[in-house]
C-alpha cells in the first residue's frame, strides 16, 4: 500500500494534496501542528470521498517528536511510502537590518531543520517497503529561494534556498536506491500563510506584477506535487517545478 504523510496537512497546499492523493489510492497521513479542526476536516472529506486517512498531531520542529510521528503512521498504515514535506513558517516583514539572530535561528529551525529531520525518518522505513523502487520524496520550496524577498523575507528565502539544495544532494544520495526526491517552488499562492506575515491580502497586491496577472491556488501546486510522487515522473529525480506565475 502506498502511504504518504504530508507534513502541515490541515491548511493550503498539504490539505489540497491530501485530498488529491486520496483520490489517487494513497493512505493519507495528515500531520498538524495546533489546527484540530482544520485537519480533522481534511481527513473527513477524505473518508467522505471513499478514501484513506488519519490525522497525526506533531510539532515536526521537535526531532523527539518527529520520531514518534513516523512511529505512529507506520504503526497505522504501515510503513511511509512518500513524503511531502510541506510545513512551513512566516513571521512578520521585515529588512534584514532590522533582524535579529533569534528571528533568523527560528526561520531556520522551522522550514529546514524538519525537512532534513523527516526525510531521515522516512528514507528508514521507505527501505523497510516492498515498494521501495517507487518511494518519492517532494519537498516545497519557495520561487523566494531564487527572487530573494527583498524588504519582506529574506530570512525566509534562504531558508528556502537550503531546501533547495537539500533536495538536490539528498535526491543523489538515494538515486541509486531508486528513490526519488524533487521540490516545488511554488509562487504567490493564495494559502493562510500570508496572514502569519502580517499581509493576508498580500497575492492580491502583487498579483499585477506577474507575467500571468493572477495568484496560483493551492490545487495548482497540489497537482505537481502529486504528478511527482507518481510514477509517471520515474524519471525525474533533483529537480524542481517552478509554479510562479511566470516568475
Amino acid at each position: 500500500m502506498k502511504v504518504v504523510l504530508i507534513t502541515g496537512g490541515s491548511r493550503g497546499i498539504g490539505a489540497a494534496t491530501a485530498k488529491k492523493l486520496a483520490q489517487q489510492g494513497y493512505a493519507v497521513a495528515i500531520n498538524f501542528k495546533s489546527n484540530h479542526h482544520a485537519a480533522h476536516q481534511v481527513q473527513k472529506d477524505i473518508i467522505e470521498a471513499g478514501g484513506k486517512a488519519q490525522c497525526f498531531q506533531a510539532d515536526i520542529s521537535e526531532e523527539v517528536q518527529v520520531v514518534e510521528l513516523f512511529q505512529a503512521v507506520q504503526t497505522h498504515f504501515g510503513p511511509v511510502t512518500h513524503l511531502v514535506n510541506n510545513a512551513g513558517a512566516l513571521t512578520k516583514q521585515m529588512r534584514v537590518e532590522e533582524m535579529t539572530a533569534e528571528r533568523i535561528n527560528w526561520m531556520l529551525m522551522q522550514n529546514v531543520t524538519p525537512y532534513f529531520i523527516c526525510a531521515r525518518e522516512a528514507i528508514k522505513q521507505m527501505r523497510q517497503s516492498n515498494l521501495v523502487k517507487q518511494c518519492a520524496i517532494v519537498n516545497v520550496s519557495s520561487a523566494a529561494s531564487y527572487l530573494g524577498g527583498a524588504n519582506e523575507y529574506v530570512d525566509y528565502a534562504a531558508s528556502k534556498g537550503a531546501i533547495d539544495s537539500f533536495t538536490k544532494g539528498l535526491s543523489l544520495e538515494l538515486a541509486a536506491e531508486g528513490i526519488r526526491v524533487n521540490g516545488v517552488r511554488p509562487g504567490c499562492i493564495y494559502t493562510d500563510i500570508h496572514a502569519d506575515g502580517g499581509e493576508p491580502n498580500r497575492v492580491d497586491r502583487v498579483a499585477e506584477l506577474l507575467p500571468l496577472k493572477r495568484g496560483g491556488t493551492s490545487e495548482e501546486v497540489a497537482n505537481a506535487i502529486v504528478w511527482l510522487l507518481s510514477s509517471e515522473a520515474s524519471y525525474a529525480t533533483g529537480t524542481f517545478i517552478d509554479l510562479a506565475g511566470g516568475k
